[in-house]
């Protein structure tokens, strides 16, 4: 693992959490409920940082740029598998 790697899994990573017993294991900001995909679901809507914390009193700004880091980086990992059409 490079170095950039282990600095971006370091600065998510105190925020973002997985447990099979929060929301069936889905990435949340840590002790809420509040999923990775909840934050990335209401700002594609339009819905500001500053929104979404006035929403949510539990959110921080750096919780939802933990949740759009994350995001990033599962999908620069993620890989294509062409279908045979």
């Amino acid at each position: 693992m490079n170095i950039s790697k282990i600095v971006s899994v370091m600065a998510y990573s105190s925020r973002i959490t997985a447990d099979y017993q929060v929301m069936l294991g889905k990435p949340t900001i840590k002790g809420t409920r509040i999923s990775v995909e909840l934050i990335l679901r209401k700002l594609s809507e339009g819905a500001t940082p500053a929104d979404l914390v006035r929403m949510y009193p539990h959110l921080e700004q750096a919780d939802i740029f933990a949740a759009l880091e994350y995001a990033s980086l599962v999908l620069a990992n993620e890989e294509v598998i062409e279908s045979a059409a």
